[in-house]
């Protein structure tokens, strides 16, 4: 096998699809600091398999992708493509039909990368093996990186061992041997699981033995208790058709007592009817009659109001009846007084008569002493007048009251 085409689009500085064509014989790829001519090398390391970031100079799978600069925008897929010749049919059998061999891998940005072969889909896998069988692959000792001539020559023996078993076209034998060894250890460990498998089925083949048994006494007594539902299902059966004949005479009697009583709901319902008709004129005269009711208790209240300011004013009369009867005991006594010095008065004067013949000097003290008396005669007779008047007109008010 032979490459023939390298085909890059969106890896690394390879934003646009680029074509590098190996012809036979020695290609040289030529170029300034920085044009992209590693990213060929990594990009074909890349396409064969390489699944360590740190290799491509990354520090993540998705930086291979180009992530764009102040000109054109960043891509969100890659995809690298080699093209292998296989006119000496020297490829796995299961491609050594195909003279040409396409071999892809696809990345789109935070969703991973696929592996093409010939428009097929497959395993990572399976693009090492095929470069593993031809002697060759992503960390094969032919593709030199920067720095890696020291590291050969400064190489341990099983690193040399390997550059070895490359240059005589065994590394593919040795990869499918791992495989090998690997399918081998998890077939032991098959065995040992199906031995542990089978000590379990054989516990459970003797515990499924156990259940047969007893399945088998469970389906006789099964039988047995049929046969014993049957039995009661028929003399439950009975009970219910003595039931339902009771339930239909009971059915019969509720019948008629319900006619009876609808007939009855509809005399109620008449009578309802009737008094409903009746229900406006007594709601008419109940609202008269309330209003009739409303204003008696207005007009007894009013009474109420009325009788108790006259019993106050009756109170405050009898107290001024009591107080004028008082002013007049007092007017009385002050007539008696004034009768008795009246009295007095006459006697005295019928002394002075008699003693006409003393000095004039007493003569006019009598006088002055009579006319005072007099005066205040008129006076209380004038007192006794008004108080036998305001008498009066209490009196009349008492009796109008």
């Amino acid at each position: 096998m032979k490459f023939t085409r390298l085909r890059l689009s969106g890896f690394k500085s390879f934003v646009e699809p680029a074509d590098l064509i190996i012809e036979p014989g020695l290609t040289g790829v030529v170029g300034p600091n920085g044009c992209g001519k590693s990213n060929l090398l990594e990009a074909l390391r890349w396409v064969m398999g390489e699944s360590s970031y740190k290799s491509m100079r990354a520090s993540g799978m998705d930086d291979v992708i180009f992530s764009g600069t102040t000109q054109r925008p960043s891509r969100n897929i890659a995809e690298v493509t080699v093209t292998l010749v296989n006119d000496d049919r020297t490829a796995p059998p299961q491609h050594n039909d195909n003279e040409v061999i396409e071999i892809s891998r696809h990345i789109e940005r935070e969703a991973g990368s696929a592996y093409r072969i010939n428009g097929k889909d497959v395993r990572a896998r399976d693009v090492q093996l095929l470069f593993a069988d031809a002697s060759t692959g992503a960390r094969s000792p032919a593709l030199v990186r920067q720095g890696q001539i020291g590291e050969i020559i400064n190489a341990k023996p099983q690193a040399r061992r390997l550059i070895l078993e490359e240059a005589a076209g065994i590394t593919g034998l040795h990869t499918r041997r791992h495989e090998a060894e690997l399918k081998l250890n998890a077939a032991a460990q098959n065995l040992t699981r199906l031995e542990d498998v089978t000590a379990q089925m054989e516990t459970q083949l003797n515990s499924l033995k156990r259940q047969a048994r007893q399945a088998v006494k469970y389906k006789q007594i099964s039988a047995e208790i049929r046969k014993l539902e049957a039995a009661g299902l028929y003399a439950a059966w009975k009970e219910a058709a003595e039931t339902v004949a009771r339930d239909e005479k009971a059915l019969d009697e509720t019948t008629r007592l319900l006619a009876e009583h609808t007939r009855l709901a509809s005399e109620k319902l008449r009578h309802r009817d009737e008094l409903g008709e009746k229900l406006p004129a007594l709601r008419e005269q109940e609202t008269i009659r309330a209003a009739v009711l409303q204003r008696m208790a207005l007009e007894r209240n009013a009474l109420d109001e009325e009788g108790r300011r006259t019993e106050a004013r009756v109170g405050e009369l009898n107290s001024r009846i009591v107080q004028i009867e008082g002013d007049q005991a007092r007017e009385q006594d002050r007539l008696s007084d004034t009768e008795g010095v009246l009295t007095r008065l006459a006697s005295e004067d019928e002394t002075l008569k008699s003693a006409q013949g003393q000095d004039r000097e007493m003569r006019s003290q009598a006088a002055v002493a009579l006319q005072a008396a007099a005066d205040a005669l008129a006076r209380s007779q004038e007192a006794a007048d008004q108080a036998g008047a305001k008498l009066s007109e209490l009196t009349a008010r008492r009796d109008a009251l």
